[in-house]
């Protein structure tokens, strides 16, 4: 089944291009190495159930999210994928089905994500975690919040050990459908830093098949791992298949 949202943005232009982590690449391979403002960006992201409960308000979940930044306007550069994220999960999730006040919580979920750039330093970038989520619904609004806490595995050199600094440990998410479109708000941040991030989507209604009109807004820290410690804001546009945070 279809997990996240799967969307390819044609073109997507950020503010401020972190070239920061690279330039130790760049002075051993290019000349004039130089990322564009302007890349495309995609997501695929599916999911299969492991087990289920014979009523089926228990399961078992393998997901797995790939997203690419590729520079594919950049032919003095030879186009290259400026940064790959893999991000393989395992969750079990409960419909508790219960009315509060109007509101359906009709989504318990709890597991163990994995997530990084398969880089080789200095460009390297990984980190695993415990989370638990939870969702409820109310006619055309769907709320989700989030919460997890980082977990380190074995002993190894931590590429990236402020993360939590800029991703924080918890992430609100709201959906609303309104006339065959759909928009999405997420946020998420470390109050004890004041940094954190912000998107906004929108979905357009079907314009054939499945395939939906598709504009993405962020803004903040960590709109991909490499991009964990830097501030940017970045708008695309393309289109995608299904709905959800």
């Amino acid at each position: 089944r279809l997990h996240r949202p799967n969307y390819i943005l044609f073109a997507r232009y950020s503010t401020d291009k972190n070239e920061a982590p690279y330039e130790p690449l760049f002075d051993a391979f290019a000349e004039d190495g130089d990322f564009g403002n302007v890349e495309a960006k995609f997501q695929l992201s599916l999911k299969g159930r492991l087990l289920a409960s014979e009523d089926r308000r228990w399961g078992l979940w393998f997901a797995y999210t790939q997203q690419n930044h590729w520079q594919v306007f950049e032919s003095d550069i030879s186009r290259p994928f400026r940064e790959t994220n893999y991000e393989p999960e395992v969750f079990g999730t409960y419909h508790p089905d219960v009315d509060l006040g109007g509101w359906r919580w009709n989504l318990l979920a709890f597991g163990y994500n994995h997530q990084s750039n398969g880089r080789a330093d200095p460009i390297s970038r990984s980190w695993d975690r415990l989370f638990v989520e939870a969702a409820v619904e109310r006619g055309d609004w769907v709320l989700s919040a989030r919460a997890w806490t980082r977990i380190r595995l074995g002993e190894y050199e931590d590429d990236n050990p402020d993360i939590v600094d800029y991703y924080g440990n918890a992430e609100l998410n709201a959906l609303y459908r309104w006339r065959g479109h759909t928009f999405t708000l997420m946020g998420r941040g470390n109050p004890a830093t004041g940094k954190g991030a912000a998107q906004f989507t929108w979905a357009t209604r079907p314009l054939l098949g499945p395939l939906r009109g598709y504009v993405q807004v962020f803004t903040g820290y960590g709109e991909s791992m490499i991009d964990y410690d830097w501030r940017q804001t970045t708008i695309g546009a393309g289109i995608s298949v299904n709905e959800r945070f």
